[in-house]
């Protein structure tokens, strides 16, 4: 069995996908499938170090990914094509929708007649579809309804992302699974509690995009900061200062429009925008942090809150992310993305002492070993690929 993942770019620039695919693809190879991977990139030496290498990586150039839009004449099917050609047990997973290398992915599947999965990492979202709306109207119409019904299967890390399928039309077998995350080892000076500064963090990391939700985030911030005389106060009082870190790349100048509105609700002073963070880097933030929020009107999974719960980290979600395992676990909170709502839910947070925070951590962190490890979604998708493959039964998990 040959397994093709493909997808746009590795690049952190394109968000959690690129992040969690090597490690997936690593987990694959280690229960023993074999695992190709193709990307797009400006050079060949671009292999993530969670890449096994055991996995076969090939990057192609990034026209691919942005103007090859005949699929026969992009790298990514001629690519696929010389993989597979004389062989009856390829499978190809595909990551996304919408870009040049989707369509390509669809078209080689249905031209050599080789079984695929999509995984659309939420871009069927109500959400998603609304924005830039038009040019995904014609895009819908034009190939990509047809690419995703050509597809076999689904995959959907929550029961919310299946209805958006369903929603979409979308009617052929969903394999519901969700993602899983590094468990980082833990660093015990950077501990809620353990720490020797009297400020305290409240982190974002993640695009800063208009899904994310951070107008919301200032504007709760900035509610929690008022007294009910429209005065200024301290987030909490006789108590350590608060922080609010806000992590990541912009996309199409939104971090202009969260940095005016900070200014606007006069709590700029409270915000730290400190761009990109990679690698141990990335790590090092999130221990570094008291509480996580994440505040986005719409995710399929929301890779971010796993990793802070990994890294012992309470957390704040939204209900436009999939996370009621915060309140079943008693690790966090999952609130009506509305800055009132987000504003008592942060106001609670702060308001409670280092030790009840560094126990919803330790919860939280108990649950994503459980229940999100990489080994254990590959053991799960494995027995997908193998149904698709006519070499096993339809796993319960397909619905």
């Amino acid at each position: 069995m040959k397994i093709i993942l493909t997808i746009g770019g590795l690049s952190a620039k394109y968000g959690g996908p690129s992040q969690t695919l090597p490690a997936y693809a690593t987990a694959l190879a280690n229960a023993g499938l074999e695992v190709g991977l193709i990307s797009c990139g400006s050079s060949g030496s671009d292999r993530p170090v969670e890449l096994s290498s055991k996995v076969e990586l090939t990057v192609l150039p990034l026209h691919n990914r942005q103007t090859r839009w005949l699929p026969a004449q992009n790298d990514f099917f001629r690519t696929i094509r010389s993989i597979c050609r004389g062989r009856g047990d390829c499978l190809i997973h595909d990551q996304g929708a919408w870009l040049p290398i989707n369509h390509a992915a669809a078209y080689a599947g249905r031209m050599m007649k080789i079984p695929r999965l999509v995984t659309s990492h939420g871009m069927l979202s109500s959400w998603a579809m609304r924005f830039k709306g038009l040019k995904k109207w014609m895009a819908w119409r034009l190939y990509q309804r047809r690419d995703l019904q050509s597809a076999q299967v689904l995959h959907a890390t929550s029961l919310a992302e299946m209805r958006d399928f369903r929603a979409a039309g979308l009617t052929q077998p969903v394999a519901v699974i969700p993602n899983g995350v590094f468990l980082p080892p833990r660093s015990p000076n950077s501990e809620i509690g353990n720490r020797k500064s009297e400020t305290r963090t409240v982190l974002f990391l993640g695009r800063i995009h208009p899904v994310k939700g951070l107008i919301n985030l200032v504007q709760a911030w900035a509610g929690i900061q008022r007294s009910e005389a429209g005065g200024r106060r301290p987030a909490v009082a006789g108590q350590s200062k608060w922080r609010v870190i806000i992590a990541g790349g912009d996309e199409n100048g939104h971090l202009n429009e969260v940095k005016a509105e900070s200014r606007k609700q006069n709590v700029e002073n409270d915000f730290e925008f400190v761009g990109p963070v990679e690698g141990e880097a990335k790590w090092d933030l999130y221990r570094s942090a008291d509480l996580f929020v994440l505040p986005s009107h719409s995710e399929n999974f929301g890779l971010v809150v796993a990793e802070a719960l990994a890294c012992g980290v309470p957390v704040i979600a939204s209900r436009g992310t999939p996370w009621e395992d915060l309140i079943t676990h008693r690790c966090g909170w999952w609130v009506d993305n509305q800055p009132e709502a987000l504003a008592d839910a942060l106001r609670n947070a702060v308001n409670r002492t280092d030790e009840d925070r560094r126990e919803m951590g330790r919860r939280g962190r108990e649950l994503v070993g459980r229940k999100y490890s990489w080994p254990g979604i590959a053991a799960q998708m494995k027995p997908v690929y193998e149904w698709m493959l006519g070499e096993g039964r339809k796993p319960e998990w397909v619905l």
